[in-house]
């Protein structure tokens, strides 16, 4: 490395001036003696700052109560920072140095010997900084002082469940506040009824209410859970509702445009005629349901629970109709804690010699159900020693000293994740409250960060997938949802646990989320900055050099502000998510921010990115899907190290009657991105074939209008890449034919694929199907004239679907879903199918489905005949049919056969 950094920066004395040169030696002669001998200085501040990066992770703020320790580790995560700033800038101007092919311009050669002179000052000031902080070390602090962790030592299991399953299953000594709660549902009043559930944090307010309201919402005619937590908005809550009570008939866009009438107006319509349940969860203020309390005035049966952590909510209830939690009992906590620690075990049984043990733990746990879950998980990983489990009650019993017993829980919880997925895990308290995450943006953002890196045989992105599933598996992330291929596709962080993160991302320097109002009392170097959904007017003067990541989601009002400074200012920026937000322009000064490696700009109003884009040769990722960029700048294809390009343009369906969304132009010379692994999407053109050829790293591949004289180069070269996973081919219209014939993918990883467009073959005789059709897990098939009952055709050729959609498909005028059809089917959408008049499930057919959705088959008048012997249904929406279809279903009493379904929608 030393003779490749020295090469380098050499070149900068041999093209400048004798008397420049001896400039510069004179200014470096008390500092570096000479730029020659700064690559080494570079090498060996680097191998500072991997020695000062393991003490990080080993010494942890909440591993250590010790103040002097917690200052010396503040002190060395401080000299960590800057150190790495100052290994990226200068790793950064010498590759730019080594790409330059002449520097006879006497500006670039001030400029290098500028560039490298400010490097070198920093790594003097560096140095001694360092000295001053082991010199520290050794006169204050005690060898046994910093002992790690001895859990940290100990080989464990990880859990195998989730979090979100041990909610639904470890429902432990609520059944009598589950009684009250169900016996106030069914009162004789018959006006609008509010039941509050209120406790402190962990008691278990959700898990109750959400118990009895997926038992009882099948006897309500409109029902909705919402959360509000403490950042809500009243037109976002009031959209949200109508949403949640079935509304159709309003756009995205078209409910962007209503106002906070309109949308009352429009709700009260929905509730009149019926009885209805809604559930307010996480209330954190009495506006966020007096605002809302019209809507539920003037109807008949009524009910509405709240759930709070604050008793001047829960006074909105009637005192009779008002439920505080209390902490389990003893009994019920052992039981819950059991149930977690030992659910391998015969009936959940604790082993006789650690039952003292045990019941000290959940003693310290004070009944907190969160509480009890968290250190029960923790332990089941643990091995089931009388030494391992004492030395664990050993610290719970100092962490527990400020009597926050919570968060002691879930320190130690954090303290025994392993260091490289701490930084994952604080990274998510930056978003907002109740975020969702897909499991793909937690990926990149993972990588551009650096957290994941190349191991072994695995990618970043493969690493980074890993420490996701590992936080699940720890309880720290919550499971929403999986996709085809039974990975985690969205997930999301309990309300306590970000409250924790944020705790120590502020104690640790990690970074911080903000409202801009306090912008002026941050620390100026801080790392990492959240600030979402800011509304204020108020103009904020930001300054922030050392600052690594923003994120600032759905900001409404002048975001501008924010920016320009962040862009001019912050010369590390590595990340900038700003999805959701207001932001129309991106400045050009951009280009300069030579670390930046993702911008997120889903779903802004940006029209157009700068050229000065091309001078972020560090970019990773560019998600610009949803905006109204209609082409890429020219530069782009500079950018050689962008691995994961998304810049589709999502259409209004009902205007366009065919297309979802808009495909950008290929930029030309697209092959020079050859670390591309995600394009989407890109428009069809004459070259695009030939341009994919050289993009062998490709992935994930959506491609748009796709014309019939294009689909033998085009589908022959993607037949060729080796890695591809996922595919989407969208015709240029409904017209269009597509010629699947010289589709015969090689790689068999190939399992979702998105066809969109007529076939020349309708009858499934081609090699996709054929050949491949085993390892398909998705298929979303649109505008397909097969004529018959697409499950016969489709079921033999692809029987190991998990996920299936028919959206405009013509086909036969009665489907039916035999026995032993695609037996592993856990999802299946029919959607805007004019032909189909009857579907029929025979018994046994879709053993594992799980979603039902049935939209916009206008001529289907019965219900589907044998729709109950679908038992491990758990979600099904029957939307848009037939106007018989309602009186047949109430008629068979269809309502009380499928009690068993959660989320059921008529």
């Amino acid at each position: 490395m030393a003779e490749a950094l020295l090469h380098v920066v050499s070149k900068i004395g041999a093209t400048l001036t004798e008397e420049t040169t001896k400039a510069v030696i004179a200014k470096l002669s008390d500092k570096v003696k000479n730029l020659k001998e700064l690559p080494e200085k570079v090498e060996e501040i680097g191998k500072e700052f991997k020695a000062m990066s393991i003490v990080v992770k080993q010494f942890s703020t909440p591993g250590h109560s010790d103040e002097l320790v917690k200052d010396w580790i503040g002190e060395v995560r401080d000299m960590a920072h800057r150190v790495e700033d100052v290994m990226d800038k200068y790793s950064y101007h010498a590759l730019k140095l080594e790409e330059e092919n002449t520097m006879k311009k006497f500006f670039s050669k001030a400029y290098y010997v500028k560039v490298f002179s400010e490097i070198a000052d920093e790594i003097i000031q560096i140095e001694k900084k360092i000295e001053n902080v082991v010199k520290r070390r050794d006169r204050w602090l005690q060898l046994t002082q910093l002992i790690p962790n001895p859990l940290a030592d100990i080989e464990r299991n990880t859990p195998r469940i989730s979090f979100r399953e041990v909610v639904q299953a470890d429902i432990v000594g609520i059944e009598h506040n589950r009684r009250q709660v169900t016996e106030w549902l069914y009162s004789d009043k018959q006006d609008s009824i509010v039941i509050t559930v209120s406790g402190m944090g962990g008691l278990g307010k959700t898990i109750l209410v959400a118990n009895v309201y997926e038992q009882e919402k099948i006897n309500f005619t409109t029902h909705a859970w919402i959360v509000v937590s403490q950042t809500y908005g009243l037109v976002d809550l009031l959209r949200k509702m109508l949403r949640k009570i079935g509304d159709q008939e309003h756009s995205h866009s078209q409910l962007m445009d209503l106002d906070t009438h309109d949308l009352e107006v429009k709700i009260k319509e929905r509730l009149s005629g019926g009885n209805c349940l809604f559930v307010l969860d996480d209330v954190w203020n009495r506006e966020a349901y007096t605002q809302i309390m019209d809507v539920f005035q003037n109807l008949q049966a009524c009910r509405v629970i709240i759930t709070t952590r604050q008793e001047h909510v829960a006074a909105l209830a009637q005192p009779r109709h008002q439920l505080k939690l209390k902490p389990l009992e003893h009994n019920d906590a052992f039981n819950l804690f059991c149930r977690k620690a030992f659910y391998n075990r015969m009936e959940c049984k604790c082993p006789q010699n650690l039952e003292k043990l045990a019941n000290a733990l959940v003693d310290r746990c004070q009944g907190l159900p969160l509480a009890i879950v968290s250190i029960g998980g923790m332990l089941s990983s643990l091995p089931a020693t009388e030494y391992v489990w004492n030395e664990t009650y050993n610290q719970l019993r100092g962490e527990l000293a400020n009597n926050d017993h919570l968060r002691a829980i879930l320190n130690l919880s954090y303290h025994d994740t392993p260091g490289e997925l701490r930084n994952c895990f604080l990274y998510c308290g930056l978003f907002p409250e109740d975020h969702k995450f897909s499991r793909e943006s937690l990926v990149r953002l993972w990588v551009a960060e650096s957290f994941a890196v190349p191991k072994e045989q695995s990618t970043a992105e493969e690493v980074a997938d890993r420490y996701l599933r590992e936080l699940i598996q720890r309880n720290m992330l919550e499971v929403v949802d999986n996709d085809e291929l039974g990975r985690v596709s969205t997930c999301k962080m309990h309300d306590l646990v970000r409250e924790l993160v944020l705790s120590i991302s502020k104690e640790e320097k990690y970074g911080c989320a903000y409202d801009f109002s306090s912008m002026s009392q941050m620390d100026k170097d801080v790392r990492r900055l959240s600030s979402c959904g800011w509304k204020d007017k108020i103009a904020v003067k930001a300054n922030f050099p050392r600052l690594r990541t923003l994120v600032a989601l759905g900001i409404i009002s002048s975001p501008s502000q924010l920016l320009s400074p962040i862009l001019s200012e912050s010369h590390y920026l590595t990340v900038l998510e700003l999805q959701d937000s207001e932001i129309t322009v991106v400045p050009a000064s951009i280009g300069n921010l030579f670390n930046l490696r993702y911008i997120g700009l889903r779903r802004t109003r940006v029209k157009s990115l700068p050229e000065s884009i091309g001078k972020l040769s560090n970019l990773l990722t560019l998600d610009i899907k949803q905006t109204k960029i209609e082409k890429l700048p020219r530069g782009i294809v500079r950018v050689k190290k962008l691995r994961h390009l998304l810049a589709d343009r999502y259409d209004d369906e009902e205007q366009s009657k065919f297309r979802y969304f808009i495909g950008m132009q290929a930029p030309k010379q697209l092959s020079n991105l050859e670390d591309l692994q995600t394009l989407e999407t890109v428009e069809a053109s004459e070259d695009l074939a030939e341009q994919l050829v050289k993009l062998t790293k490709l992935q994930s591949v959506w491609i748009d209008k796709i014309r019939a004289v294009d689909c033998a180069n085009l589908f022959a070269t993607l037949s060729m890449m080796p890695l591809l996973s996922s595919l989407l081919l969208s015709a240029s219209d409904e017209n269009e034919e597509l010629c699947l014939q010289a589709l015969k993918p090689e790689s068999e990883k190939l399992h979702r694929l998105i066809i969109r467009g007529c076939w020349a073959d309708k009858t499934l005789e081609c090699p996709i199907f054929l050949d491949h059709g085993r390892n398909l897990k998705y298929l979303a098939i649109s505008w397909c004239g097969l004529k018959d009952d697409p499950f016969k055709l489709l079921a033999p050729y692809v029987p190991n679907l998990t996920y299936l959609s028919l959206n405009r498909v013509c086909s036969a005028n009665t489907l039916v879903l035999y026995e032993g059809c695609f037996p592993q089917l856990k999802t299946l959408v029919l959607k805007h199918m004019p032909d189909v008049c009857e579907l029929k499930i025979s018994d046994r057919a879709l053993p594992q489905i799980e979603g039902l959705y049935v939209v916009t088959l206008q001529k289907l008048n019965k219900v589907p005949q044998g729709i109950e012997s679908l038992r491990s249904l758990k979600k099904l929406r029957l939307l848009h049919l037939h106007q018989d279809f309602k009186a047949q279903w109430h008629m068979n009493g269809m309502q009380q056969k499928m009690h068993y379904v959660p989320e059921l929608l008529i």
